[in-house]
């Protein structure tokens, strides 16, 4: 209870100051309502009309919850307007370009530690490639992964291909961070050592960078894999989906819908939680395995 208080503590003032944000964003509908019909509303009255409009600018939370639940419960997994039916599609396509960004990121680090051609080459563009803004670069990796015929050639659905590509590119540069730090962690006296016993450089690789790089790697998984699920959301706007998380945001949008949207935006939320939870996970068995205690 000592632990939990705290998080409800900020939790709770989240919450008051949404359904504050919810009256004041809201009241102005009801008043415009008012004012036409000729009505004279209490304060009371202006805050349960503001709980309850169908299209609010600010949902509350109330009906944001409403909306998430019959988006999850309220429909079967298989139908097209269940919200678990398209997390399923975005997951797809996360965990496809997390993986992908997984190999490059690792291949790079690799690459960097043991080469000071490519420290000198390589990881200034990787640090470049990520300020470029992804919403600007995903329509061109759409259009080139499409007129490059990668899907066909993959035996892929395009969009997923695309999707694939744009997780993958906001993916491998965590990973490669946390990758190239960890294999450089091992400290002078530790390499000495292992040269004194003539190791080779595979097996100062094997025995001594990568156990050593371990809790460096899990922790740019974290950060890699919710970076994915957007890529993936992001990857869904401009491919014309019509199925996933992105292409239900991007419908919610186009037509007034924003309790969809509030509701497609907290399921993405709690995809990344979940998906951070399974990486969490794996890390722990992994660190299990290695005999390290956490």
């Amino acid at each position: 209870m000592t632990r939990s208080l705290p998080v409800l503590t900020v939790l709770g003032l989240i919450v008051a100051i949404w359904y504050a944000g919810a009256v004041l964003m809201n009241m102005a509908w009801t008043l415009d309502q008012a004012a036409r019909s000729g009505q004279d509303l209490t304060f009371g009255q202006i805050v349960a009309d503001t709980m309850t409009q169908r299209r609010p600018l600010l949902p509350p939370p109330h009906q944001v919850a409403q909306a998430l639940w019959d988006g999850v419960a309220g429909e079967a997994v298989t139908s097209k307007r269940s919200l678990v039916y398209h997390a399923l599609i975005t997951v797809e396509a996360t965990l496809s370009g997390f993986v992908l960004g997984i190999v490059v990121g690792i291949a790079l680090a690799v690459a960097i530690v043991y080469s000071r051609v490519f420290d000198a080459s390589v990881m200034p563009w990787a640090v470049i490639s990520q300020t470029i803004p992804i919403v600007a670069l995903a329509p061109m990796i759409v259009v080139l992964s499409n007129s490059l015929g990668l899907g066909e050639r993959l035996g892929l659905d395009n969009r997923l291909v695309s999707k694939t590509i744009i997780a993958a590119y906001l993916s491998f540069f965590p990973v490669l961070v946390g990758m190239v730090k960890g294999l450089r962690s091992p400290d002078a006296m530790q390499t000495d050592l292992l040269a004194t016993w003539n190791a080779t450089g595979w097996q100062s690789f094997v025995k001594l960078r990568l156990p050593a790089s371990m809790p460096y790697f899990f922790a740019s998984l974290k950060v890699a894999i919710a970076a994915a699920l957007v890529g993936a959301i992001v990857g869904e706007l401009p491919t014309g989906a019509v199925e996933g998380l992105g292409a239900r945001m991007l419908v919610a949008s186009q037509f007034g819908q924003p309790l969809l949207m509030w509701a497609s935006l907290f399921m993405a939320a709690i995809v990344a939680g979940l998906l951070i939870l399974a990486v969490g996970g794996i890390e722990r068995a992994a660190n299990r395995r290695m005999g390290v205690r956490a």
